[in-house]
């Protein structure tokens, strides 16, 4: 058994990470290059566990046996290549969890609605009964879980960042909702390294698992005619109704598993927009593999609630509807929330550009966009891909000024939606802190 475990990163996947491996008897010491935050220091030093802030002590943590990363610390980072060469494994927090649970897993990926699937499958779960834990991206870390809960299942929102990290772990059910570039500066500029990334949540998957998958996101289709798996095929298309296990036929939502045949209308979803519908889908599908009756997957896609900081409605002020939309951190994200839109819009975007090509967005701005606000410390991007494309667009270096202009801007019966296609950190801590800001300008005008 491997005795020294060294955790990089003391957020809440590190802290986790941390108390599973002191409770299976390792020796556990935690590293964070940045200041931990309170709430995780109070949880460290209640636990007893060794710790250090703001630097990396190479000799503590090269002579660790094993490593576990936070997925926010890129293969780049110094620390990392001279682990890599002394051959000390580095691995994700997911991946330790996992060697301790016999849950059921049932993991989420994707560039775009990974978070609203993961939360819908969790409410549905919780609705039919079963015991269930949210992790990954969202909810709680699922090492601090697997340590001190006793779930059944776990539903998991997993990035790429936490996919690469992961080499024994096995989903029971993988959902791959689609493939759009995104973190690429990760990925040396190359898509094909972050296909591949995504695709690791196969891995090990065996003939009793299911691969539930969107059949109409072309780089999905092409990559699984090299790809072998064990899996169970379960695809959904909103495009196409044969040999589908998921589709859309007459407005209608239909799920076809085993001998089951499961229907509910469109209209009847909780969650609006095209990308909602194939979030709701895979949803379903999944529910259906658990078999899940079919009055609890109808009544869990039809009054789930929604993510914060994802076409979150704020307020309404003089007839004008604020979205926050924060949590849309790249162009596909705000491609469908600009699609989802029917009235004119006054668009906020901007932050720190992961390799965007704005072009993709130029026919929906055209049709619908009134205004831009580029909040950002460098929006020539956003400049080169729009002048002249809308009637007015403007710069903003906080929140405050951004929701102000926007106000200005927007008429009566349009909507104001913060959905930025970018990273939050050159203005704010994340995505969240972007939208609560937004939240809180929005209610002060």
């Amino acid at each position: 058994m491997k005795n020294r475990i060294v955790i990089l990163g003391a957020g809440e996947s590190g802290v986790g990470a941390a108390v599973l491996a002191k409770s299976k008897g390792f020796d556990v010491f935690v590293s964070d290059l940045g200041e931990i935050s309170p709430k995780y220091k109070e949880a460290l030093n209640r636990y007893q566990l060794k710790f250090e802030e703001k630097k990396h002590t190479e000799e503590l943590i090269l002579s660790a046996d094993e490593v576990v990363k936070s997925p926010g610390i890129p293969d780049t980072a110094p620390i990392i290549l001279k682990l890599k060469e002394k051959k000390i494994a580095v691995i994700s927090e997911i991946e330790f969890a996992g060697r301790y649970s016999d849950a059921k897993m049932i993991c989420i990926t994707g560039s775009n609605g990974k978070t609203t699937t993961t939360m819908l499958l969790h409410h549905m779960l919780k609705k039919a009964g079963l015991n269930v834990g949210l992790a990954g991206n969202v909810g709680e870390s699922l090492a601090w879980q697997v340590a001190e809960q006793n779930y059944t299942h776990y539903v998991i929102e997993l990035s790429s960042f936490q996919l690469d990290g992961m080499y024994d772990f096995r989903a029971n059910i993988a959902i791959l909702l689609n493939i759009t570039p995104d973190h690429l500066d990760r990925y040396d500029y190359k898509m094909e390294n972050y296909i591949n990334s995504k695709f690791r949540i196969l891995q090990n998957m065996k003939s009793e698992d299911s691969f539930v998958f969107c059949t109409d996101d072309e780089i999905i289709r092409t990559e699984l005619l090299n790809c072998d798996t064990l899996a169970q095929l379960l695809p959904f298309s909103v495009q196409e109704e044969k040999e589908m296990c998921g589709w859309i036929e007459n407005e209608l939502l239909k799920i076809q598993y085993n001998e089951n045949l499961f229907s509910m209308d469109k209209k009847d979803l909780s969650l609006h927009g095209i990308h909602n519908v194939y979030n709701s889908l895979a949803s379903g599908i999944a529910g259906n593999v658990l078999q899940i009756r079919k009055e609890v997957i109808r009544e869990s896609l039809s009054d789930f609630q929604g993510v914060d900081h994802r076409l979150e409605k704020v307020v309404r002020v003089r007839g004008i509807q604020f979205i926050n939309d924060s949590k849309a951190t790249n162009i596909n994200a705000t491609w469908y929330a600009l699609e989802s839109m029917e009235e004119p819009i006054v668009w906020i975007v901007g932050g720190v550009d992961k390799g965007n090509d704005y072009a993709i967005l130029a026919d929906l701005v055209c049709e619908k966009v009134s205004g831009i606000v580029c909040l950002g410390v460098d929006n020539s991007k956003i400049h080169a891909a729009f002048d002249g494309k809308v009637n007015t667009i403007v710069d903003a270096s906080s929140m405050k000024e951004a929701v102000s202009q926007a106000y200005q801007i927007a008429k009566k019966e349009e909507i104001v939606l913060l959905s930025p296609a970018c990273a939050s950190f050159d203005l704010f801590k994340n995505y969240e802190d972007r939208g609560n800001q937004f939240k809180e300008e929005v209610r002060n005008l």
